[in-house]
């Protein structure tokens, strides 16, 4: 649902970026992971194309065991009728960052954004999983080694090196995120319509800066979630939060043994 004429135009033009495989290595406690991509859906519970997007997110995580996907609700279609229940400003600044950093400031809902590169339409499962194919290892994409180890205390995470051309700055991202949120929609374009929306982000915050050298973060169990979260996504993202780069290394709590 783009918010100007043209936007479906503009996207056809669009080139599309990514790449995919998928690693997955036992080491000690903890693991050394590669997700096969990460994709960010931009979404809107007042945004009537957004349903099959949502619902296409939770087949890619069933499809793709090892998936890192976020959903990230926006708030620029509460004026049409539905405030959505789960939108944060901060989500559609992160949108719009990307936009930005693109240089097209393609905005529209639903929107995926896979590995922190490229754009496709979010209900769009054949141009999701191209773009994983095609941005793997682009300007470093998911190339470095990230090592998260469970304590008594929450997590060791252990960064790796930048390798040869990998940006060497960026910053190591908690994400909060609630694993299932089911809303009934009271107004709006999808008036009537119950949605389940997977891997909901609730709050991001950064938890330190990264210079493309090895580094060791601790964070405290208390830390990993918040009262509306249940799970947690750690992303390493070239960059800076007004101009994210591509993502460099992510894992879903989750999968953290």
């Amino acid at each position: 649902m783009p918010p100007r004429a043209g936007s479906l135009v503009s996207l056809a033009l669009t080139a599309i970026l990514a790449a995919s495989s998928a690693v997955g290595q036992e080491k000690g406690q903890g693991a050394l992971r590669t997700p096969p991509f990460v994709i960010e859906l931009f979404t809107s519970q007042g945004c009537s194309s957004c349903p099959p997007a949502d619902s296409l997110l939770s087949e890619l995580i069933s499809a793709h065991p090892k998936l890192v996907a976020l959903t990230l609700p926006v708030d620029y279609w509460d004026y049409i009728g539905w405030k959505d229940t789960l939108a944060s400003p901060a989500f559609t600044a992160r949108q719009k960052a990307y936009g930005a950093v693109r240089g097209d400031h393609q905005i529209y809902t639903p929107q995926a954004v896979v590995n922190g590169l490229s754009h496709v339409v979010g209900s769009d499962r054949e141009e999701i999983e191209s773009a994983s194919r095609t941005t793997f290892g682009k300007d470093g994409a998911l190339s470095v080694k990230l090592e998260a180890n469970p304590n008594d205390h929450g997590l060791t995470i252990d960064l790796g090196a930048a390798p040869q051309g990998t940006p060497r700055e960026g910053a190591f991202w908690l994400f909060q995120i609630a694993r299932e949120r089911t809303v009934a929609i009271g107004r709006g374009e999808n008036s009537g319509h119950t949605v389940t929306y997977a891997n909901v982000v609730r709050h991001i915050r950064k938890i330190g800066d990264w210079s493309g050298k090895p580094l060791r973060f601790e964070i405290s169990r208390e830390e990993l979630t918040g009262q509306d979260s249940d799970s947690y996504v750690l992303i390493l993202q070239a960059g800076s939060e007004n101009r994210p780069g591509p993502i460099l290394a992510a894992v879903l709590g989750d999968q953290i043994k």
